[in-house]
């Protein structure tokens, strides 16, 4: 909607056309921060109690907060104590104004006949009944550097530059290493992680130290991170919070191609005894985040070994090894190898798919070397493979439980529903290979989160356009008491439709790939819309979701889609989730960022859909998705116009090595300056506009800076903003970075000028956010 804006220039008439600021009232309420209370009932995140024989979750539904407690054996559901008393108990008790559909409670607990909880600054304990209600003694919080034990009784954490450890009963102190030094910090990350600029915004000096605490709460798994020599980077901090002078931020943080890693050492530290034993092997290669936040390094269940994955620096070697806590011995298990990058599982973020059985005689080993993605059973003594457990054109994502007494495994798989690959099923199957079956034998995506005592799991059953049903089964796939269905009736008030679900040939004429394409709000097919596409090509994850929850990069897309135009998103070849060979087609292309099937989806969708304007085409993204919008303008001029790129990666040369060399192989100066849209900058003909955080630690600003003085060099228009207290994601200056892609987008696309005086509201930075 737009509305003509006459006034005078002197004795000229002259009309501006305005977007109508409903377009962006509809947009902002759709953003990630929003969104939340829009839709309804859509997730459950259980809290285990009885070992996971019983759990309780938290819901907010249309009217207000609900505590909900579920038998699944009895197959019960419903409340977990009388809330309408309980507040009244509280507000008694408190002599505070308390209301029962929203109760004002942190750390909340269950147990006999009672809740325990946080509220007004002290600890309560109530009848479930809520016939008595008293402020009782507790047991420290866990801060968020700090990391409890299993029994929950004491907690780890960072002092300088090493790890300590204190008492939540007592609150004693104690140091578990005393020699940790600038060079040599026990639990940290690389730089970049462990002192991002995002947490020192939530006021947290560190992340929290990365360990790994034994079954038993008596030993801590961890590393002593070795930093000497590695390349440093420097930022300028034009702004301090003090408001002071400028100063020099220093990170440590190497280059593709740099002799010098980060290095963990693995150490285990005696919480009683207070001994180190040191792994004696060489430290593994760090060069991204720690192994034990990735879960490349966790104790067997009976705490008698520690297991760690590491990898060849060309990524295409996976080592397993055993380490013993005692002695510090440590001995291979298993290792392969392949031609290109070797993964324990399709995508970065995913737990590997690693699993060494009681007792430490088998291991479950993930592997792609059939061209897909399945598990196989090797001897953990011999490293002899007995046989393969899962085969078949579908590919294993994620391993559920091993029933070890019946000798099956049940896993998540894709590719076995034939309207769409990356659709979700659980499964099982003998450890022998035999017995394959679906559990969930629908067609929609499955999510699921397993029980602590294994003896059920959670299902969160949905699709792209259809919302969340949310399950309790057995491992036989029965509903065993049926938990939430999702009310989107906010959602859909607010403009929404479901976005299309579609498959189109890749550039090749024959691959197919799937994407997603949102209609703007107040769809008319007798109209034409400029068409945008929103990138996220990095091989390490998706760009488009399927389930209902559209994941961190997929809302923008709805979000820009309220504004006026068709949206689409596409996972080309080279992305995770199917075949090998599909995800390899990426690997040493990362310059390509598979941007010619972006331009074959855009082709065939508007050949059928005439108000898909390909004359008016845009792109933008975020980091990888930065450095694909300015890369689409600069290969495919002619399709793109107008695009914006925020905090671009966009020269290889000086990115993050993990990430860069696992996916576009060793470094080799030819290939890596063909990942570079600083060599080319001299192609650019559209409408662009730079974003970066001055004080971004993931993408170091000067990548920007190095495109934008051969732009400048070239003679180029183009526009830049640079936030100078931002990181990465722009935390806390969300408001003012999407008004300015929004109104660029609008000015150059739309061909009008944005609302005047709009003002997108500001969103409290908290905890959730690190």
């Amino acid at each position: 909607m737009v509305a003509a804006i006459q006034f005078f220039h002197g004795r000229r008439q002259m009309t501006t056309t305005r977007l109508d600021a409903g377009a962006y009232r509809a947009a902002e309420r759709l953003l990630r921060d929003n969104r939340g209370n829009l839709v309804l009932g859509d997730k459950v995140s259980p809290r285990w109690i009885e070992g996971g024989a019983r759990f309780w979750y938290v819901v907010d539904g249309a009217e207000g907060r609900r505590f909900v407690l579920v038998d699944p054996v009895a197959g019960s559901r419903g409340p977990a104590f009388d809330q309408e008393k309980v507040a009244a108990a509280l507000a008694v008790a408190s002599g505070r104004e308390v209301d029962a559909a929203a109760l004002p409670l942190g750390g909340v607990e269950l147990s006999g006949d009672g809740v325990a909880f946080e509220a007004f600054g002290g600890r309560w304990r109530c009848r479930l009944d809520g016939s008595a209600c008293e402020q009782v003694a507790g047991v420290a919080p866990v801060a968020p550097v700090e990391v409890a034990s299993p029994d929950g009784r004491l907690v780890a954490f960072r002092r300088g530059h090493d790890v300590w450890v204190r008492s939540r009963e007592d609150g004693r102190e104690w140091a578990l290493t005393a020699d940790g030094d600038a060079d040599h910090d026990y639990g940290a990350s690389p730089d970049f992680f462990m002192y991002s600029t995002l947490l020192k915004k939530m006021g947290l000096p560190h992340a929290p130290p990365a360990v790994s605490w034994s079954p038993d709460s008596r030993r801590v798994l961890t590393h002593r991170t070795d930093q000497r020599g590695v390349r440093r980077a420097h930022l300028v901090e034009s702004m301090p919070d003090d408001g002071g002078a400028p100063g020099l931020v220093t990170l440590r943080q190497p280059f593709p191609g740099d002799e010098r890693l980060p290095l963990a050492a693995f150490v285990v530290l005696d919480v009683a005894r207070g001994t180190v034993v040191a792994a004696r092997a060489e430290p593994v290669e760090m060069p991204t985040i720690s192994p034990i936040f990735m879960k490349w390094a966790w104790w067997a269940q009976d705490g008698s070994a520690v297991y760690f994955l590491d990898r060849s620096r060309d990524g295409r070697t996976l080592r397993l090894h055993r380490l013993d806590p005692v002695s510090g011995e440590v001995v291979s298990v298993l290792s392969e190898s392949g031609e290109s990058r070797v993964e324990p599982a399709q995508q970065l973020a995913q737990a590997p798919m690693v699993r060494v059985l009681p007792g430490g005689r088998e291991v479950l080993w993930y592997s792609q070397r059939d061209g897909w993605g399945h598990l196989y059973l090797y001897d953990a003594r011999s490293g002899e493979l007995c046989g393969q457990v899962t085969s078949g054109s579908w590919a294993v994502q994620e391993i559920l439980h091993v029933d070890e007494v019946a000798r099956v495994v049940y896993f998540v798989a894709s590719g076995l529903v034939v309207a769409d690959p990356y659709r979700r099923s659980v499964c099982r199957a003998g450890l022998d290979g035999s017995g394959f079956e679906r559990i969930t034998d629908d067609d929609l995506d499955h999510v699921v989160i397993v029980a602590d005592d294994k003896g059920y799991f959670i299902d969160s059953a949905s699709t792209t356009a259809m919302p969340p049903s949310v399950t309790v089964r057995g491992w036989d796939g029965r509903v065993l008491v049926e938990l939430e269905r999702a009310d989107v009736g906010r959602l859909m008030a607010a403009g929404w439709t479901a976005p299309e679900r579609f498959r189109v040939k890749a550039a090749d004429g024959h691959s197919d790939v799937y994407g997603v394409l949102y209609r703007p709000h107040g769809f008319d097919p007798g109209r034409s819309y400029p068409v945008v596409d929103h990138v996220y090509p990095f091989p390490a994850v998706n760009r488009v979701s399927p389930s209902f929850d559209a994941g961190w990069h997929g809302y923008d897309a709805e979000v820009v889609a309220a504004l006026g135009f068709v949206v689409v998103a596409v996972d080309g070849r080279g992305t995770p989730g199917r075949g090998k060979a599909f995800h390899d087609a990426s690997y040493g292309r990362l310059d390509e960022a598979g941007l010619g099937d972006h331009v074959a989806a855009l082709e065939q969708l508007a050949a059928g859909r005439p108000w898909m304007d390909l004359g008016r085409v845009g792109i933008f993204g975020l980091s990888a998705g930065g450095f694909a919008a300015v890369r689409a303008m600069l290969d495919f001029p002619e399709v793109f116009k107008v695009g914006v790129a925020e905090s671009g990666m966009h020269d290889l040369r000086y990115g993050d090595p993990g990430s860069a060399e696992a996916y576009h192989g060793p470094f080799d100066a030819q290939r890596y300056a063909r990942a570079s849209n600083v060599d080319l900058a001299d192609r650019l003909a559209g409408r662009l506009l730079l974003v970066h955080g001055g004080l971004d630690t993931q993408v170091l600003p000067d990548l920007t800076l190095r495109l934008v003085d051969r732009l400048i060099a070239a003679d180029k228009d183009f526009e830049l903003l640079v936030v100078p207290r931002a990181e990465h994601v722009y935390v806390g200056f969300e408001y003012y970075v999407n008004r300015r892609k929004w109104d660029f987008l609008v000015r150059h696309l739309l061909g009008v000028e944005p609302p005047e005086g709009y003002r997108l509201s500001r969103v409290p930075i908290g905890a959730g956010d690190a």
